[in-house]
């Protein structure tokens, strides 16, 4: 029976949206930019990386000619001139949405129809109620931030007065998220998890996302790293996704990263934990020595989106890219007869773009396996179509959004 790899690149999008203009993204494209800059030389850093943007293997299965696609332009370097080895395609997002849960929920079958609750550009940005309810029913002393804030600024910026204070750190972001900063050891991480749980419960109301916890140690500004130990308190999709539909069949669904986390632990059998891209992506090999017939693995590579897109760090999210490329071929390797390997985003989050949000952008689908003949999929009207897809490869019931391209 065949196996299902999923592999989510997390926001690395394609350009090319037909709404973009919507969300104030029309002409982003993260991978076409991040191209362009390697390409003017804006890509180079010393001793990481420099030249034109090099991915032969991810090219190769069809992302150039996918990016031609969803945007009608090619991405310098991205010039593999045979026919591409693998499915290729890219897929729009019907959700309301750009946020992670939206992208991953719509891959796995179920689009977001609904609003999420967002949180004002304002200091403070909580509203006082909330905050209150959570001074009321936690042990807490008060809070810091109650902003808009990258993680790692912010942690920089208040973690010494944390540490003085023992007041927890809550900032947000354009997602609908509650994200609540807490020293591992000072605070202490079963702390921070609570404390998560409660706001949990407060938040529900105001319809937020996802509930974030974000441990980080050291003993200064100079030094404050966050852990591993992230874990995202989510409210449940709104319909069952397909990896219920592969847990009710029996199949192992083994979730890598924040899967699990995106998905309210609802579907995943087993959960592997992995800090940076390079130890997911060692999990996500793990993972498919653990894979049986008929399983599944989907993987999630946070830190495109949280270290680079975000941080609009181009050199920085080229060489990522770079670096995954360079791995691949450990992937492929590890594929059997029947095997299919999907490689997709959930979101855009162009390094070049204006501010620090997520944009809205087309996701490349390119798949692979043996025995599995290549073919043009061409611009899917839904990212369900990915996860509809895998449910016919694994012999699964069809869900009722997206339509299997094999």
């Amino acid at each position: 029976m065949p196996r299902a790899i999923l592999c989510v690149l997390d926001s690395f999008g394609i350009g090319g949206a037909a709404d973009a203009e919507r969300f104030g993204d029309a002409g982003s494209d993260t991978l076409g930019h991040i191209a362009e800059a390697c390409a003017a030389g804006r890509g180079d850093r010393e001793g990481l990386r420099s030249g034109l943007l090099s991915v032969p293997n991810m090219d190769r299965l069809g992302l150039g000619r996918a990016s031609v696609l969803s945007n009608g332009k090619a991405a310098p370097g991205l010039d593999f001139d045979g026919e591409p080895l693998g499915i290729w395609g890219c897929a729009a997002e019907v959700s309301n949405g750009k946020d992670t849960p939206s992208g991953h929920w719509e891959i796995a079958g179920v689009p977001v129809r609904f609003d999420w609750g967002y949180f004002p550009e304002t200091v403070p940005t909580f509203p006082s109620e909330l905050i209150a309810k959570v001074l009321e029913q936690s042990d807490i002393p008060g809070i810091l931030g109650d902003k808009h804030a990258s993680g790692t600024v912010i942690i920089e910026e208040l973690g010494e007065e944390h540490l003085r204070t023992g007041k927890p750190i809550f900032y947000t972001s354009a997602d609908s998220v509650i994200q609540i900063a807490a020293h591992e050891e000072h605070f202490g991480l079963e702390r921070l998890y609570a404390l998560c749980e409660v706001v949990r419960g407060i938040a529900d109301p105001y319809n937020i996302g996802r509930v974030i916890a974000r441990p980080f140690v050291g003993t200064s500004a100079k030094d404050f790293t966050r852990t591993p130990n992230r874990r995202d308190y989510s409210v449940l999709p709104p319909e069952p996704t397909l990896l219920d539909r592969a847990e009710k069949a029996g199949r192992q669904v083994i979730g890598v990263g924040k899967i699990s986390d995106i998905f309210a632990h609802q579907g995943v059998t087993k959960v592997l934990k992995g800090a940076g891209n390079d130890d997911l992506f060692d999990k996500t090999l793990e993972a498919m020595d653990l894979a049986g017939d008929g399983d599944m693995v989907f993987s999630n590579f946070i830190d495109f989106d949280s270290l680079f897109g975000h941080r609009r760090d181009v050199a920085g999210y080229a060489a990522a890219l770079e670096h995954f490329d360079r791995r691949l071929p450990e992937m492929l390797e590890k594929l059997k007869e029947g095997d299919l390997l999907i490689l997709t985003a959930d979101h855009g989050c162009d390094p070049t773009w204006k501010g620090t949000d997520h944009t809205r952008e087309h996701v490349p689908v390119i798949g692979v396996g043996p025995g599995i003949a290549p073919m043009a999929i061409g611009l899917r009207d839904t990212y369900a179509d990915i996860g509809e897809s895998i449910a016919d490869h694994l012999g699964l019931a069809s869900g009722p959004h997206g339509v299997s391209f094999l």
